[in-house]
């Protein structure tokens, strides 16, 4: 048994990136007679604990139908022996002589007035608070997969690890996280009345759907009732006294959103991106909606923004890099860090023990707790100008 698990160490230590380009030379490209290799669409390859990490540039306009391209070449990846996984972006090429977009003020430009029939009256503040809950912040994408709920988990430990009373409120209810990323299972425990007992582990304070139904079991919800829900773990639930309150927010801009700038004081918004054309786009969606209801964006963090290698230690930008830097600038909002694509990170949010509690004296630790600080001093910043939500139907 041991010879065979070395065999298969070795086969694994083996694969090469032309044995990953040799598969890819099976996928059509575009043009459906040369394919995706010959074309010069595949960027250089990594491969690294049996994964391969690559990305298909394409052009910007034809980026959304190729979408099946992507998953073509993931497909045709994971067949090579010894890789396990792909993680496969599709990075958007400009056509030649287009511009990128005008840059726009520091200020983003207040929204429209409507007729007074349409807007909504603004809430007493007294009815929107979270009792016990001094300060709420959003962490929010503008699609999945670019790492929004691991950024979120470590934010919050990040906060906690500057002295701060720490909660996490896990907003995605049809894909909730927080139980596995934190490693908590069970179900919480119901207190007087209809109130329940967060869940806690790491010193934070944890409520999501994910405790309420098995992990595999889907949420068929309409809008109505993802609200309803919402509300629930946001008032039924004792969080005690926190200094904040982090709330992972599912990907869009959809109703969990709309329902936490309605209802919620939210002090401000992060923005998780990662760096390429595409992932922006979506990201630039959260923000001008964060905007429209006037949540103030604390800032843009740029997740999996390089790849160190484990074994020569070099830095590789698969993805791109500094695109989420530049976004922020061209809008004029704060640049709060850039995590890297690293193993570590990967394996402690897996294995439910994030790497700001479990090495917290390692470098991928400190990143994150230098983006906490960026965040709370932002915080602080805000203080004292912080306007409700003022909802806009257009």
């Amino acid at each position: 048994m041991g010879r065979e698990l070395n065999i298969f160490a070795e086969c694994i230590v083996s694969v090469t990136k032309e044995d990953i380009l040799a598969k890819l030379k099976t996928v059509k490209g575009p043009d459906l007679e040369s394919n995706i290799v010959d074309l010069g669409l595949v960027s250089d390859i990594f491969i690294a604990d049996g994964k391969a990490y690559f990305s298909l540039t394409v052009p910007a306009a034809r980026a959304r139908e190729l979408e099946p391209l992507r998953e073509a070449a993931e497909r045709a990846a994971k067949t090579v022996p010894g890789i396990e996984g792909a993680m496969v972006a599709l990075t958007a090429a400009r056509e030649p002589g287009t511009s990128a977009p005008p840059p726009q003020s520091a200020t983003p430009p207040a929204p429209p007035t409507p007729p007074a029939t349409a807007r909504a009256q603004p809430q007493g503040r007294a009815k929107m608070e979270v009792p016990g809950v001094k300060t709420i912040i959003a962490v929010a994408s503008g699609k999945g997969g670019v790492g929004k709920s691991t950024t979120a988990v470590n934010l919050a430990l990040g906060l906690q690890a500057s002295g701060l009373s720490v909660g996490v409120l896990d907003a995605d209810i049809y894909g909730p996280s927080m139980p596995r990323l934190l490693g908590i299972s069970g179900r919480p425990e119901q207190l007087e009345g209809r109130m329940l007992k967060p869940m806690e582990n790491y010193g934070l304070k944890v409520m999501s759907m994910g405790f309420m139904v098995e992990e595999d079991t889907p949420m068929i919800w309409r809008g109505p009732m993802v609200m309803s829900a919402l509300n629930q773990m946001l008032r039924e639930v004792a969080w005690g006294d926190l200094d904040v309150l982090v709330v992972d927010m599912p990907p869009g801009t959809g109703d969990a959103q709309l329902t936490m700038a309605q209802n919620v004081p939210l002090a401000g918004a992060v923005i998780v991106s990662t760096p390429q054309d595409l992932a922006l786009i979506d990201a630039r969606k959260g923000l001008n909606m964060f905007n429209k209801v006037n949540v103030p964006v604390l800032g843009i963090v740029e997740n999996m923004s390089f790849f160190l290698c484990p074994d020569c230690g070099g830095r590789h930008d698969i993805f791109g890099h500094g695109g989420a830097r530049d976004e922020a600038a061209r809008i004029g909002v704060p640049f709060l860090g850039e995590v890297p694509l690293a193993m570590p990170i990967r394996e402690t949010s897996d294995a439910g023990k994030p790497v700001v509690a479990t090495a917290a004296d390692g470098p991928h630790a400190k990143i994150y707790r230098d983006i906490a600080l960026a965040v709370r001093a932002r915080l602080d910043e805000l203080e004292g100008t912080r306007a409700m939500p003022d909802i806009v139907f257009e």
